[in-house]
């Protein structure tokens, strides 16, 4: 087992990492004095995972409930935030309660904002089940659900006590599933470690073959990266930007199909082409830069084509209603070389317009 450590002072909690591995004894440790722990997950993985897991977390004596969510982005709703605290109401859970999240990022993101808002804020703990989690969404202190004019429009930065990544939990994970969770890691190897984008452009099939070693590296650097930037910019206020490269079209493409049309990672693949493009165009990076980044998404089988019904003035539509517009401008997360990328707020809406139709025409 590894760890590694969210440095935020007194809100600083460990990850931990490794396959098979006694949760109830990690989820002891990071909740000392809790009994009431409220399971928050969904019918898909509640059915497979949550009994053995409930006898791991009662043989270290706790009192566990379980609130089974439906499963899809499509559910991320104040609905389903709702039914959360009303089963932490029925059951009696007080200030000393805690939450476990165990699934996806949907599950995490909604169990997490449940958690900020429930008495004022009881502890959480991520127990992530998916690729995407694993290396982003479970870290980082990000709590939302979606609005049907823009994703994690509503929510609060609310850091777990602790986050446990059971590499094994992915073999039962769906081929499709750990593509999209391949979008975050390509991600973080584009703005941030150069060697790591060039080690998946080698090695990705690996994580296809569930290769656990292999994997536990991935999630491994990718917590690293996350928790660094995460510990210099808590609340987004500076470098932690540049974590959403990809995010600003590929929230605008999940919108404007509906939330679930698309999954997350293969949404933020697809805008990270888009933007790899509009560098190029910049003079940013090279062509051949920005074909490396599409040749790896799309071996990575996610999406590098617009889809068809979406138009220019779709994409500015929806970004305009994105939670990263500052003061009127929508911020732009651009790599300056493999390895690295900047913010930029000056890109005007005719030149994304002209971007999105020469795409379209390819």
């Amino acid at each position: 087992m590894q760890k590694i450590t969210v440095g935020l002072a007194e809100r600083s909690y460990p990850i931990f990492i490794g396959s098979n591995l006694d949760k109830g004894a990690l989820v002891r440790e990071v909740l000392k004095d809790t009994k009431d722990l409220m399971v928050v997950t969904n019918d898909t993985v509640g059915p497979i995972y949550y009994e053995n897991l409930k006898k791991q977390l009662e043989a270290c004596a706790f009192n566990v409930k379980i609130c089974q969510l439906k499963d899809g982005e499509c559910y991320k709703t104040c609905e389903s935030w709702m039914q959360i605290l009303t089963a932490l109401l029925e059951n009696g859970f007080s200030r000393d309660g805690a939450i476990l999240a165990l699934g996806g990022g949907v599950v995490g993101d909604m169990a997490g904002f449940a958690a900020a808002c429930y008495q004022r804020g009881i502890p959480f703990v991520q127990m992530p089940t998916t690729l995407l989690a694993m290396v982003d969404s479970s870290v980082g202190g990000k709590t939302a659900f979606n609005h049907p004019l823009g994703k994690n429009m509503i929510g609060a930065f609310y850091q777990p006590k602790g986050v446990i990544v059971d590499i094994s939990y992915l073999k039962t994970l769906p081929k499709r599933e750990i593509a999209a969770g391949m979008g975050e890691v390509v991600k973080t190897g584009i703005i941030y470690d150069k060697e790591f984008f060039e080690d998946l452009e080698k090695n990705y099939e690996k994580v296809f073959f569930h290769d656990d070693s292999y994997l536990a590296y991935v999630v491994k650097r990718c917590c690293e990266i996350k928790s660094l930037v995460v510990s210099q910019d808590e609340k987004e206020h500076g470098l932690r930007a540049i974590l959403n490269f990809g995010h600003t079209f590929g929230h605008a493409v999940e919108a404007f199909l509906g939330f679930g049309t698309y999954l997350h990672g293969e949404a933020v693949g697809l805008g990270m082409v888009i933007a790899a493009v509009l560098a190029n165009k910049r003079g940013l990076i090279s062509l051949k830069e920005a074909n490396r980044i599409k040749s790896l998404v799309k071996n990575c089988h996610l999406p590098v084509d617009i889809p068809e019904s979406m138009q220019p003035s779709d994409f500015i539509h929806y970004m305009r209603h994105d939670k990263k517009v500052l003061k009127g401008n929508i911020r732009y997360i651009l790599t300056t070389q493999l390895g690295k990328a900047g913010v930029y707020s000056d890109v005007s809406d005719d030149e994304v317009i002209a971007l999105i139709d020469e795409l379209k025409s390819i």
